[in-house]
């Protein structure tokens, strides 16, 4: 599912006769405009977010378990999806009042699901369709217009009802910055109170976040998780507790002197949570909402002919179309970690941080080594072999044709990549020419000239060196003596990540947490994904 924090909102509690109305009135999606998604680019068009059907509910920061009421009416123009929702008369709805009110929940963010969409030149996912499933209030904005310009509410709850504190001034109307011109013909009316009252709810205290706050803090990131993960360390450094990371399934014997030993710094990083392949080929989203355990991907099996006439009247070539229907089925990634509650006590929320978030990249290395496990058992053999001669590039450049010239002559398609293992980059990078020059020389530096115009090579960004003209790619899950040309859209990857799981088992006094998705790969043509043997 995607979120986007997208949008302006004011909030409504009353009538101008006094009656409770206790909306929320703004936009939900700016058409057009593109905006980071949970680490992806996503722009919506006009049309890509229903209008009638069934009504998305209202959260708090994406979180189905805060749930406060739902939207009632969605309405567009060209440029913007406005909405305005019913807060419901709970607790929760009045808190989620007054956080608005005060500015704390300055924004609203969308969960879709998107059912059609594309990728433009730029790598950005343009929405064609999409289910909208909620809308949230949330406190950091994607967009820089996503602000509230004015609040005017009020309710008919007595104070002892909604809470325990009333604020000093129950009929201040605050007053913030302009908000952005909207079309005054689609744009919901803003209904404002004359004498706004509203009554705040006492802070709530507590020692440490529980899981589920904390998880929902660090999904949601931003201002929310700084302030959760301040007030759980200002706790902890009341308790004189210090930072522990741990890891597997942890007990208090595993990280020893917790309290008398401080930890100097995050753990240190040996690894990169990095995945060359599906970057460079893209996630798309798992069809039909991902409901099911496979799903089909049809691909021509014999095409449509087409010939010259031998004579007028005569019959003209005919064959009969054949799609296959190829079924693709979902693999499940997960892991698990098993913490002591001691252990999640007597330390820092930064140690869970630090496991759940080696979980997730354990998640992405393991996703990518499916990605390229589907490329090694979806190519074909070009026929021709690399063989590695010191200053001498003949057979690399007459192999890397030979490959370019199998997948065009099958497909009339030209290759765009060129996958290998950190052994064959190391070969590439090494390749020298009669003169002992590099074949794929650096000279992205001023001053270090290149002396052959083959392609650039730099040791410090893989996705750079460009031989021949194809991206490549490397993978360290490939295995040894991997090169494969391809034609990048020849290899499709879909994912749908659940996200974490936590379970509490009070018989041992632990806690469970598992992060877990789904993914499938397929090969739409392996005429488009040549193998090169290296000797």
């Amino acid at each position: 599912m995607i979120r986007v924090t997208a949008s302006t909102f004011t909030v409504d509690a009353a009538a101008p006769d006094g009656t409770a109305t206790r909306t929320i009135t703004g936009i939900a999606v700016p058409y057009n405009v593109a905006a980071n998604a949970s680490g992806t680019e996503v722009m919506f068009l006009r049309g890509s977010l229903p209008v009638d059907g069934k009504a998305p509910k209202l959260y708090m920061q994406h979180d189905a378990g805060q749930a406060i009421g739902l939207v009632t009416e969605r309405t567009d123009d060209e440029e913007n999806m406005y909405f305005v929702a019913k807060v419901s008369a709970t607790e929760l709805g009045d808190e989620a009042l007054i956080l608005s009110s005060d500015g704390v929940l300055d924004s609203v963010s969308v969960g879709v699901n998107p059912t059609k969409f594309t990728y433009n030149q730029d790598g950005v996912m343009v929405v064609e369709a999409a289910q909208w499933l909620e809308l949230s209030l949330v406190s950091q904005p994607a967009f820089a217009e996503a602000i509230i310009t004015k609040v005017a509410a009020s309710s008919d709850t007595s104070p002892e009802e909604m809470c325990n504190t009333e604020l000093e001034d129950p009929t201040t109307e605050t007053e913030l910055p302009e908000e952005p011109e909207v079309s005054e013909q689609n744009a919901p009316e803003v209904i404002e109170a004359s004498a706004p009252k509203l009554f705040a709810q006492a802070k709530r205290t507590f020692d440490m976040p529980t899981a589920g706050e904390y998880l929902a803090a660090m999904h949601i990131g931003g201002e929310t998780f700084r302030n959760v993960a301040a007030a759980a360390r200002d706790f902890a450094l009341s308790k004189q507790s210090a930072l522990q990371a741990a890891a597997g399934d942890v007990l208090t014997t595993d990280t020893p002197g917790l309290l008398p030993v401080p930890v100097l710094g995050p753990v240190f990083d040996d690894l990169s949570y990095i995945r060359p392949v599906v970057a460079a080929v893209g996630a798309r989203a798992m069809p039909d909402g991902g409901n099911q355990k496979t799903f089909i991907r049809p691909t021509w099996t014999t095409h449509t002919n087409v010939g010259s006439q031998t004579t007028e009247l005569t019959a003209v070539t005919a064959r009969t179309p054949v799609i296959a229907s190829n079924v693709v089925s979902k693999t499940t990634l997960a892991g698990q970690v098993t913490l002591s509650v001691q252990d999640v006590d007597f330390t820092s929320p930064a140690a869970l941080d630090i496991i759940l978030r080696d979980l997730v990249g354990q998640y992405m290395i393991q996703s990518d080594a499916v990605a390229c496990a589907a490329i090694l058992g979806g190519d074909t053999a070009s026929g021709s072999t690399w063989t590695v001669t010191a200053n001498d590039p003949t057979t690399l450049i007459s192999a890397l044709y030979d490959a370019a010239t199998d997948i065009l002559a099958a497909t009339n398609f030209l290759p765009d990549h060129i996958f290998v293992s950190p052994d064959v980059w190391k070969k590439l990078g090494s390749q020298l020419d009669g003169n002992k020059q590099p074949i794929f020389p650096y000279t992205g530096v001023a001053g270090l000239m290149g002396v052959n115009g083959l392609g650039s090579a730099n040791i410090t960004q893989l996705n750079t060196f460009n031989p021949l003209g194809l991206n490549l790619v490397v993978d360290r899950a490939f295995s040894d003596n991997t090169m494969v040309v391809a034609r990048g859209s020849a290899i499709e990857f879909y994912e749908s990540v659940q996200g974490i799981m936590t379970r509490e088992d009070p018989a041992t006094l632990g806690k469970v947490f598992s992060y877990y998705g789904y993914v499938a790969t397929f090969i739409a043509d392996g005429d488009q994904v040549k193998a090169i043997a290296i000797a």
